[in-house]
């Protein structure tokens, strides 16, 4: 794109930057968030639209021509953000290290500045991208000039425009001036909204027909029309953006500024410095070219700028070192090709691998293709299943997967891939056992940034500046969508290879982070990785159910519904929709007066679960609501879809876990979800009766005892806390005698129960206000408790205070182990949301902890049954539970050895105990 001019509207991406990103802060406390999302656009818009000139614009300072034509003009909008203006003097600094030239013109706008230059740029026969969030700059587009928004990826060429707001450019300013600019308080016509505008603009051409057609539109809103004639016309020239601003006093900064620039790393690597940005900052110490756009020389030929321009002269100079980008993306169609490749990676010290399928479900997914990169820049697909109308002739599946087949199975060939357990999952379809897993990226970057977004598209762009292409744009997007196998075979070369290249190039930005790192490295390779292959294991192993005894639960929850549902009306005086939120506020607050509890955003009464738990305590409808939302979600997640849910070809339930989700380390199972099945009542409990053991087996279950409690215990090193569980004591009973004063043996049942709730409120963070309402007394009185609790337990009010100060300082906290727990919100002016991340500092270790230690068990567990060649299999993982299905002959040896090996995953200041439980079904064995 050497003939391109590229600008960037700064002033709109500086609030869309500061919105869309979380309240970042480096060491000092300065917030950092529209930074990092100005440094990440601008990298991905250099990257996507490489071109010779580029500028990026910002509003000057004082008033503009518009504030004198109409004093109102922007009156309505907020002040600017005191987080937001502390970090415009820095985005400034780094736009210009990065190698963008900088615009600012008094007494214009940003825009103005824009639409001089894209016209100045189109009378010289050049193309002009602008990257904006702002609408009133479609007014510009022509068959020269295009409107990109990165954060949406929107394009708007001539038809985008049409397509977007139904006129063509040229009718932008007609059509914005007929609707008005609530943002920059221009009014329009009243309740003239787009549908209406573009009707009059396709009947009467344009604004000028419009008014003088005024009379022939009837109604109110031509009544609305004809009161906003005089107003019109300085309407549409506030929403003209200008595209004559004089810039001849900028004429010396703009021919040289404009010229495209590579990035300053002496500059740069200060800036981060600064500003705690310490994956860009190690990404340029320690190799000048990682993560950055690859330079070429490219010659661009000026041309002279009309004697009409405003800029007088030769505004865009040639220039060398445009950006452009050098791939080397090879499709594999002969066996000599797949050969040489074969060998490549034979002697590669490091191989990513990727897998194209048939599906997302990895259980019934097929191989329509793979992808191989050994050195960045270069890589190669191989497709072996696509099957579109003249498709190419390609290698047979069964010939590349014999020929790849030894160095996919050979455990010292080290490969690296972007969540590899699913890969392992398409290849044990297929009959490879997948070893050498050496590193994940997707693990990499959930061990490095927990609290980030770890799919290959952020990550590329996060890291190494990068857009990649997009599932959707080669495969489209809902119903529309076409399987992998159906994309043109060039095509999914560039998207299958791009992902091999980018998860190389990816683990080389990554790596150096946590390498060095000993903690971050033991919870890298030590569990995260490990963890992977086990679960891909587990998933595989599946769960056996009883779809007979589900459906007769099913039909039963029916009934109870049924029931439910008129005793509901009977309650009511009428039949209603449960589920409608609308109809039941009618009901509740209008017929029959109860009490509001709170309100919705929009003003109504509010009938979401807390207010139902509160209204429950006293009356008896939202009660019986309660009841039937929760069995009917119990029917509908569980009894009935259950069965669905069995895979025909191994008749058993395969979930899904998600391992880098959770912040704290804990797994997520899905598809179906087999951790949040309810245990607390009765209908609950008897879906675990359907989770049943094969013939010649049972269902073994161990469950680590108390866990958080006795990492508390072991983290805040209180001696009393320490002393209860090294005893062996009734911890709770513990606790109570020493809020309540008296020996074990004299406490009552009702204060073991408050002591219970005080110990897990506690480690949950829990105020006095939640403690008074979970216990239904006076928050005097909770806080009393809590005092009392404190004053026994020392230890733990220090351990609290010091995690408070620590997550403050470094924006995160850290597991035993020494996994990092991001607290994005802990320095948040926002209240509510500093508050909460508070709270979750204080339980983040605790819960952290007892993830990693089930992982560990996990592990532990695995690989023994491994070396035992045991029958045995885990089959489950809820939370701080392991599920085995154990085989009869076993049971025993099992049993014993079971709650050893979860025992000593782990040293700590107090005793592990894992808790072992056996039965025909997953509810006998609790």
């Amino acid at each position: 794109m050497q003939n391109t001019l590229l600008l960037v509207d700064g002033s709109s991406y500086l609030y869309r930057a500061f919105h869309a990103m979380p309240d970042l802060r480096n060491p000092q406390g300065e917030p950092t968030g529209a930074i990092y999302g100005m440094i990440n656009m601008l990298r991905r818009l250099r990257s996507d639209y490489p071109a010779a000139y580029m500028a990026c614009v910002f509003d000057a300072k004082g008033k503009t021509f518009r504030d004198d034509l109409y004093p109102e003009y922007k009156a309505q909008r907020a002040p600017m953000p005191d987080d937001l203006r502390l970090q415009i003097e820095p985005i400034h600094q780094v736009v210009a290290a990065m190698g963008w030239p900088i615009l600012m013109v008094e007494g214009v706008e940003a825009d103005d500045v824009i639409g001089t230059l894209a016209v100045a740029a189109t009378r010289q026969n050049m193309k002009t991208v602008v990257s904006t969030g702002d609408k009133d700059l479609a007014q510009l587009v022509n068959s020269q000039v295009t409107l990109i928004n990165t954060m949406s990826n929107e394009i708007m060429d001539e038809p985008g425009v049409l397509a977007k707001f139904g006129v063509p450019p040229a009718r932008i300013i007609d059509y914005l001036t007929l609707i008005g600019d609530t943002v920059d308080n221009v009014p329009g016509v009243t309740k003239c909204g787009p549908k209406t505008a573009v009707k009059w603009l396709t009947e009467y051409d344009s604004l000028d027909g419009i008014m003088a057609n005024a009379d022939k539109i009837k109604g109110v809103v031509g009544d609305n029309l004809r009161a906003a004639l005089d107003w019109l016309p300085q309407g549409r020239v506030l929403i003209t953006v200008k595209t004559d601003c004089d810039l001849s006093a900028h004429y010396q900064d703009i021919q040289h500024s404009l010229i495209a620039k590579p990035e300053s790393k002496e500059d740069m690597m200060t800036f981060f410095s600064r500003y705690g940005f310490k994956t860009w900052l190690r990404e340029l110490s320690g190799d000048a070219t990682a993560g950055a756009t690859p330079l070429k020389s490219v010659s661009v030929a000026g041309a002279a700028t009309p004697a009409n321009s405003p800029v007088q002269g030769g505004l865009f100079q040639e220039e060398e070192n445009a950006t452009v980008i050098e791939k080397n993306y090879e499709l594999v169609l002969t066996e000599a090709a797949l050969d040489a490749w074969l060998a490549r990676i034979q002697q590669a010290s490091l191989t990513a691998f990727d897998t194209e399928t048939t599906s997302l479900e990895p259980m019934h997914a097929q191989l329509v293709g793979l992808s191989l990169c050994c050195e960045a820049g270069h890589a190669c697909y191989i497709p072996v299943a696509h099957q579109y109308a003249d498709a190419p002739a390609q290698l047979k599946r069964e010939l590349v997967l014999e020929k790849l087949r030894p160095w996919l199975e050979d455990a010292s060939k080290a490969k690296v891939g972007q969540n590899l357990k699913y890969d392992s999952h398409v290849l044990a379809n297929h009959g490879i056992q997948l070893r050498g897993i050496a590193h994940d990226t997707l693990l990499e970057s959930y061990v490095f940034e927990s609290h980030k977004s770890h799919d290959m598209d952020s990550l590329a762009l996060r890291h190494l500046g990068k857009k990649t292409i997009s599932f959707e744009e080669v495969c489209g997007k809902g119903a529309s969508q076409i399987g992998f196998d159906q994309v043109e075979l060039q095509r999914a070369t560039d998207y299958a290879a791009e992902d091999a290249d980018i998860t190389l190039q990816l683990h080389q930005a990554m790596w150096p982070e946590i390498a060095p790192d000993a903690r971050l490295l033991k919870v890298y390779h030590d569990i995260e990785l490990p963890t992977s292959v086990v679960l891909q294991k587990i998933e595989r192993n599946g769960v056996r159910i009883d779809p007979a005894l589900l459906a007769a639960q099913s039909h039963e929850i029916g009934i109870r519904l049924l029931e439910l549902e008129q005793n509901a009306y009977a309650l009511a005086g009428q039949p209603f929709n449960l589920n409608s939120p609308k109809q039941l506020g009618e009901i509740f607050f209008g017929k029959l007066s109860l009490p509001v509890v709170k309100k919705t955003p929009s003003g109504a009464p509010s009938t979401d679960e807390e207010v139902l738990q509160k209204l429950a305590e006293d009356y008896p409808l939202p009660k019986i609501l309660l009841e039937y939302r929760g069995l009917a979600k119990l029917k509908s997640t569980y009894t009935d879809k259950l069965p669905k849910m069995v895979n025909p070809a191994t008749g058993r339930v395969h979930t899904n876990y998600a391992q880098a989700v959770a912040v704290t380390g804990r797994l997520a199972s899905n598809d179906p979800n087999l951790q949040n099945i309810p245990v607390r009542t009765a209908e609950g409990r008897r879906i675990r009766e359907a989770f049943i053991a094969s013939p010649g087996h049972i269902i073994m279950s161990a469950d680590y005892s108390q866990i958080e409690l006795r990492i508390m215990a072991h983290i805040s090193g209180d001696a009393s806390l320490l002393k209860a569980f090294a005893d062996g004591e009734d911890v709770h009973r513990a606790t109570a005698a020493e809020i309540f004063g008296v020996t074990p043996a004299e406490v009552s049942n009702e204060q073991r129960r408050y002591a219970k709730v005080i110990n897990f409120g506690l480690i949950y963070g829990m105020s006095a206000f939640g403690l008074a309402g979970n216990l239904g007394i006076e928050r005097a009185a909770a806080q009393s408790y809590i005092d009392k609790y404190f004053q026994r337990y020392p230890g733990v009010a220090q351990y609290m205070a010091d995690t408070r100060t620590k997550a403050k300082a470094h924006g995160y906290v850290e597991t035993v182990f020494g996994r990092r727990l991001w607290l994005p919100e802990i320095n948040s002016p926002n209240g509510p949301r500093r508050q909460g991340a508070e709270r979750a500092a204080i339980n983040a270790p605790m819960q952290g902890t007892a993830a990693d230690l089930i992982k560990l068990a996990m592990i532990a567990v695995q690989n023994w049954l491994e070396q035992e060649k045991l029958q045995t299999r885990m089959i489950m993982q809820v939370h701080d539970e392991l599920v085995l299905e154990v085989a009869d002959a076993e049971v025993d040896l099992v049993r014993q050895k079971l709650p050893e090996l979860m025992a000593n995953v782990a040293t700590l200041d107090v005793p592990l105990l894992a808790e072992v439980g056996v039965g025909n079904n997953w509810e006998e064995a609790h």
